[in-house]
């Protein structure tokens, strides 16, 4: 003998619906809550792990796109370097120019400004690193700019102190040690000017790649975005049309139960 309560067939019929206006209700607020149509696998496969995809690549060269700000801002310090040390050398040369007309001790006084503005070109080039790279102490600096680490570019650096720009110590002695220090100071500028462009057609480059970078992060969420985001106002709709029916499905089961009651009433 069975102890289960038996069910009629309309309050069975009704009560399934229910259930399944629930479920919709339940899914429903989840697309409502997340903004998404497609929350896992189970909603549609291919859209989530394509979705997934796009949005894993999106993050790693959001990454990518980081590490170029930072190599941008790294060969701006150099450039700042440079445009200061050019500075220094434009002063120096005008202290050089000065000593040809100079007697001995200014000559020697002279000497003793030119001698400690270059060591100050050494001590600017030293303190013109970023982020722990130096492109003014013969750093080279390696840019990424896919995820497969396989498209990059190099941006080789030199050595940017006094030494390095070949400007000797300055001694006054004679017009031809003078102009021996003008042509040093000559060449130098000569090697900065180069490098400085050098430096601005490699942050052109950097550049280009970030602005493409940026528009395929964004390609890749807003195709992401296609596949999984759900229609709030159609969701919405979807949510008051199942309250509705809930409702109704509802009074249809008290009706239901109540014409099961009616039995009582012939005893």
């Amino acid at each position: 003998m069975s102890n289960s309560i038996q069910l009629t067939t309309g309050m069975r019929n009704t009560l399934l619906s229910l259930q399944q206006t629930n479920d919709l209700l339940n899914q429903t607020s989840e697309r409502l809550a997340t903004g998404k149509k497609v929350n896992s696998a189970l909603d549609n496969a291919l859209s989530y792990f394509t979705a997934t995809s796009h949005t894993s690549r999106a993050s790693d060269l959001s990454q990518l796109k980081d590490a170029m700000g930072e190599a941008i801002q790294t060969i701006k310090a150099a450039d700042a370097g440079i445009e200061g040390i050019i500075d220094l050398i434009e002063t120096m040369k005008g202290i050089a120019k000065d000593a040809y007309s100079a007697t001995s001790t200014e000559a020697t006084d002279l000497a003793a400004q030119y001698n400690a503005m270059a060591s100050q070109i050494s001590d600017l080039a030293e303190d013109a690193s970023y982020g722990g790279m130096n492109l003014l102490g013969s750093d080279t600096l390696t840019v990424v700019f896919n995820e497969a680490g396989d498209n990059t570019m190099s941006v080789t650096g030199f050595d940017g102190s006094a030494t390095g720009l070949g400007i000797a110590t300055g001694a006054f002695g004679s017009s031809g040690a003078i102009g021996s220090a003008i042509a040093e100071l000559d060449s130098a500028l000569a090697t900065l000017r180069t490098k400085s462009q050098t430096l601005s057609a490699n942050l052109s480059i950097i550049t280009a790649r970030q602005d493409f970078t940026t528009n395929m992060i964004n390609a890749l969420t807003i195709g992401a975005d296609n596949l999984t985001a759900a229609d709030t106002n159609e969701e919405g709709a979807n949510m008051l049309m199942l309250q509705t029916r809930q409702s109704l499905g509802t009074t249809s089961l008290s009706l239901a139960s109540q014409a099961a009651q009616s039995v009582l009433q012939l005893f």
